[in-house]
């Protein structure tokens, strides 16, 4: 049976990320904190059942249940009222945190079409990446015939790293397939 990527993380990449980085103290190290999956519904202003379905997808993609996003402010010329919902997000943390990150690797990205890897520009300066999805059809859960509009999903890799090198070195140990040139 092959070794979870927590297991690979622990035994392959911690020894790789000491001398790659140079730190003495395993904790020094970065590691994956959590992984945030969000979906934007600007149209569930105008049509509520968008969030039910959206719902029932991204359950089904993290297997864990959605929390609503609604809106801080009012935005007259977007439609939008304070409290409105706008969104929905879940939180992955632990083993579904590991198990969905090697699902995106091994699974999901190479299911996009003319797949050459992922751009490397996305960190935000603090060690986390971020990655949009067009399509949460890619996902192998969501049945194609029952999927009633195409959404993007947002897809953010929190990491207790430093900076972005750090980050980077860590995602690409992990298996993160980034362009390369």
């Amino acid at each position: 049976m092959a070794a979870t990527l927590k297991e690979r993380y622990l035994t392959e990449i911690v020894p790789q990320l000491k001398t790659t980085l140079g730190y003495g103290n395993v904790m020094q190290l970065p590691r994956l904190e959590k992984i945030v999956l969000s979906i934007g519904l600007g149209e569930a202003t105008q049509n509520p059942k968008v969030i039910e379905a959206a719902e029932k997808d991204l359950t089904m993609i993290s297997g864990q249940h959605p929390v609503i996003t609604r809106a801080k402010k009012s935005v007259a010329s977007f439609k939008v009222r304070a409290g409105m919902p706008i969104g929905m997000m879940v939180t992955l943390r632990g083993r579904r945190m590991y198990d969905f990150f090697s699902k995106l690797v091994d699974v999901i990205l190479p299911r996009f079409r003319d797949f050459r890897g992922i751009t490397a520009d996305s960190f935000d300066g603090q060690g986390n990446y971020n990655l949009g999805i067009r399509e949460q059809i890619v996902f192998p859960e969501i049945d194609y015939a029952k999927v009633d509009k195409i959404r993007g999903l947002q897809v953010t890799v929190v990491t207790t790293a430093k900076n972005d090198d750090e980050s980077r070195s860590l995602l690409e140990l992990m298996g993160m397939p980034f362009r390369k040139g």
